[in-house]
């Protein structure tokens, strides 16, 4: 097996809460640091979350608060508000990241291979021209090239310049009401 050197996800081992007592999409928008909870923007149904297991940098997922894995049980508004905050998503990535393309889509039900399978969520993957290269084929191994400190900060600053983003601090979602 090939391992790789990545001193940053300590943090993530470490990290406090999130693993066992409930579905992580509910308990993380209740920490009170948005920057470690690595929730970037807010709206008033859903909340945008930094994948902590990127397939490239500025992998987001634009979440519904409501706890549900099926997509018929959300509301008409809360469906508008998760297309209008994966639509600032796209635009924050594309202002921060400049990627070639976009992956975007939801893994409902068990065999569709979503790790959190009650809580549905949909993904938002910039893409880059040449970004699947020799590793992840031939060695089975994936190089994500920026810390999510680095990423976070980035996409922070992208939404922060949205018309009527809201930016309660630098530890804080950018929200939109």
């Amino acid at each position: 097996m090939e391992q790789i050197f990545a001193p940053w996800r300590i943090e993530w081992v470490e990290r406090e809460g999130d693993g066992g007592d409930g579905c992580p999409f509910c308990t993380l928008p209740e920490r009170e640091n948005d920057r470690e909870a690595r929730i970037v923007a807010r709206s008033d149904r859903c909340f945008v979350l930094l994948n902590n297991y990127p397939y490239n940098p500025g992998h987001a997922m634009v979440i519904p608060r409501r706890h549900t894995g099926e997509y018929a049980e959300l509301s008409d508004a809360t469906l508008l508000d998760h297309a209008r905050l994966k639509g600032r998503t796209f635009a924050a990535i594309s202002e921060a990241l400049s990627p070639d393309g976009f992956n975007a889509g939801l893994n409902l039900g068990g065999a569709a291979g979503g790790s959190i399978g009650d809580h549905l969520h949909t993904h938002v993957v910039p893409r880059w021209d040449g970004d699947t290269n020799f590793m992840p084929v031939v060695g089975d191994t994936k190089v994500v090239v920026e810390a999510l400190d680095d990423t976070y900060r980035r996409l922070h600053e992208a939404f922060a310049s949205q018309e009527g983003a809201v930016v309660p601090g630098p530890d804080r979602a950018v929200r939109f009401d």
